[in-house]
Formats: structure tokens, C-alpha cells, sequence
């Protein structure tokens, strides 16, 4: 019985934290946003514990801030943290298109059935991110864009860079869509996000690393200049 309490309330945990990740992503919780382990818990229905835990992980993550003795807020990242955000995500990616060279990875058998059916699932992550950036659909963008480099960053064979990496690009989104969502016409980003996802990883299944140094280069550059520029805007 004490087993089935501890699953139950671990999937509880696990609820909360990604129901409340994806506000935060959608830029429907506001920057300075704050909040009680109470008011969480009486808007969901449930115990303080799982609510404090999750929010304890999301803290860990760089989604949210503790205010000591009182609560959490949903950070504000200043352009300057972006910029540092894609420099950590630059400096991961090089490490990993070493591994590319020096043949550490599974794309140095792209024939063996599971790397191909894991290659395939990325692919399709991107296809779908490539959709949703022309539909101009920002919260389901960013979804897949995640799971795609999540997906993509596994099969480089270290779970820690996989693992540091998918952190960032967490916090670089929380950040972009900050500035996103500031628009008086969110729609307006229809087709401005960067979406060469799929150009990606066929560079990478085809072991060109320099093509795909070149895309990862163009990409932050792209990510980059869209948020200063609309950080410039809002500040105007």
C-alpha cells in the first residue's frame, strides 16, 4: 500500500510539474508571475507535498525562481542571459560534433535498425516543428523543438551533454517566449522562427559535421536576432 501511495503521488509530481512548465512555456504564466505552494494546490485540487516537489524541480531547472519563506515566480531572463544561453548551447554542440568525427556516436552505423528507427522519430519531430512554425503555432513549436533536440542530443551517447543541454534549451525558450508573447500580434511570428530542424539531421545522418556546425551557427544566429530585435522593439 505505502508503494502504490509513493507511485501515485511520484505521477502526481510529475503532473503538476509539467502541466505548470507548459504555462511557463506558453507564456501564459508572466515574468514576475508569483505564487504559493497553496494556491497551487487548491487550483489543482491536491495535497501541498507533490505541488512543493514540483515546483522544487522546476526551480532546479531555471523555470521558475524560490522567493524564500514565501513562494516561487516565473523568472524574468534579460537579453544578456540569452545571449549566454546560446553561447552554453553552442560550446555543448561542438563537443558533440566531435563525437561525430571521431565516430563515438550512432551515426557511425546508421544502418543498424534501431539507430534508423531512432533517426526516423527525430526526423518526424522536426517535420512537425517545421509545420508548426509555418502555421505560426508557438506553443506547439516549441514542444517539438524540444522533444527534437532531446531525441537528437541521446543518440550522441553522453546523457549528461543530453541532459545539460535539453536545461538550456528549456531556459532559452522561456526566455524567447518572453519577448514572443510581449507582440500585440503573437500570429506575427508565423514563419519567423528558425525551422531547418530537418536539414539538421540529415547533414548529421550523413556524417557531415561541418554542414551541421553550419546550420547549428545559422540557427542561434537567426534565434539571436530575433529576440534582439524584438527586445529593441519593446524597448522603443
Amino acid at each position: 500500500m505505502a508503494s502504490t501511495g509513493g507511485v501515485t503521488r511520484s505521477t502526481l509530481r510529475q503532473q503538476i510539474a509539467d502541466a505548470l512548465r507548459d504555462e511557463v512555456l506558453a507564456g501564459r504564466l508572466r515574468p514576475g508571475r508569483a505564487f504559493t505552494v497553496k494556491e497551487i494546490a487548491d487550483q489543482y485540487g491536491v495535497s501541498a507535498t507533490p505541488v512543493r516537489e514540483a515546483l522544487v524541480d522546476l526551480s532546479a531547472q531555471g523555470l521558475l525562481e524560490a522567493d524564500q519563506h514565501r513562494g516561487f515566480h516565473v523568472p524574468e531572463y534579460s537579453l544578456a542571459d540569452y545571449r549566454s544561453m546560446i553561447e552554453a548551447r553552442s560550446l555543448i554542440t561542438e563537443g558533440m560534433f566531435r563525437a561525430l568525427l571521431d565516430g563515438h556516436t550512432a551515426f557511425a552505423h546508421p544502418e543498424d535498425p534501431c539507430t534508423a528507427a531512432a533517426l526516423a522519430a527525430v526526423r518526424r519531430r522536426g517535420e512537425e516543428a517545421k509545420r508548426a512554425n509555418a502555421a505560426g503555432d508557438l506553443t506547439v513549436l516549441v514542444g517539438y523543438d524540444l522533444r527534437f533536440w532531446r531525441e537528437l542530443s541521446v543518440l550522441f551517447g553522453n546523457p549528461y551533454l543530453a541532459d545539460f543541454l535539453h536545461r538550456l534549451r528549456l531556459r532559452s525558450w522561456v526566455c524567447a517566449v518572453q519577448h514572443l508573447r510581449r507582440r500585440p500580434e503573437p500570429h506575427e511570428v508565423r514563419g519567423r522562427l528558425w525551422a531547418g530542424h530537418t536539414d539538421l539531421i540529415d547533414a548529421l545522418s550523413r556524417r557531415e559535421a561541418e554542414v551541421a556546425r553550419a546550420i547549428v551557427a545559422e540557427a542561434n544566429a537567426h534565434s539571436l536576432s530575433l529576440v534582439e530585435r524584438l527586445a529593441a522593439e519593446q524597448a522603443g
